[in-house]
């Protein structure tokens, strides 16, 4: 299934949208992860869920996208680059990473992101895998 090329305003919309609709999710989980295991745990959960989930995610979407044969670009930037460009948070691991070592807690920020790594190679492959497998 092809699609015709978007112009870059409305390419631009439509990772926007996603965008948008990603960031408001990704918030969303922090607070509620936040809310669950209380604002001073020094491990920072809601960026390695919303990392591990946007993997997991990306690997669906993709394998999907792979398997049914689609192609279409608009789909695609919704989904791919905008929804879960706003919803993975990679620029705030950056930052947590830092703000770890900063605080002479460079043994966790190492084990975090070990973690992280590990973690979304891993549901990246189940995602791609559930895809692969599915009739």
């Amino acid at each position: 299934m092809t699609t015709a090329a978007l112009s870059p305003l409305a390419a631009s919309a439509t990772v926007a949208l996603g965008g948008a609709i990603g960031a408001v999710g990704r918030y969303q989980l922090g607070r509620a992860i936040t809310h669950q295991i209380g604002a001073g745990a020094a491990f920072p959960w809601p960026t390695l869920a919303a990392n591990v989930l946007g993997c997991l995610a990306m690997g669906v979407l993709f394998g999907w996208l792979a398997r049914t044969g689609h192609t279409n670009e608009t789909l695609r930037l919704l989904l791919g680059v905008g929804l879960l460009g706003g919803f993975t948070t990679f620029s705030a691991f950056g930052l947590e990473m830092l703000l770890l070592i900063e605080r002479g807690l460079a043994g966790l920020a190492v084990t975090y992101a070990a973690v992280s790594v590990a973690a979304g190679l891993a549901a990246l492959y189940v995602g791609l895998a559930i895809m692969r497998g599915a009739a």
